[in-house]
């Protein structure tokens, strides 16, 4: 059990598994810090991609393995807010993970703005990738 990411007791579903050298990960929202604090869009995404960088390491991982993010927003004014804490959180690195943003009509509390499943491979390392654009 991960002390950062706990997962309710009888949950029916695996934060994360590793498969192999994958890292597959359920989505992760703010909870249970959103219910604790009133939280803007940019602080719930920091504790989210917190959560998914905690999983990563207990699997053995570290920042530069996340290759993937698909964002869920139930507002889809707030991307500027989600894009401002991806370059925040992953400051530094010389590509960001590829990612897929959507708005949803609503996520399982109503305080929750933003939720993101994310993809890690042990045997892929961000910082030592090549960007391909113009395809």
């Amino acid at each position: 059990m991960n002390p950062v990411v706990v997962a309710p007791a009888g949950a029916s579903w695996s934060n994360a598994l590793l498969i192999g050298r994958e890292v597959v990960m359920s989505g992760m929202t703010a909870h249970p810090a959103s219910r604790e604090a009133t939280l803007d869009c940019y602080a719930q995404t920091l504790v989210v991609l917190g959560k998914i960088q905690a999983l990563v390491t207990a699997a053995g991982g570290h920042l530069g393995n996340i290759y993937r993010l698909t964002v869920y927003l139930t507002d889809i004014a707030d991307k500027d807010q989600v894009g401002r804490a991806r370059r925040d959180f992953f400051a530094g690195q010389a590509v960001f993970p590829t990612s897929t943003l959507v708005a949803v009509s609503a996520l399982v509390f109503p305080e929750l703005r933003v939720e993101i499943e994310a993809s890690a491979r042990l045997d892929v390392d961000l910082r030592t990738v090549t960007e391909v654009n113009d395809v």
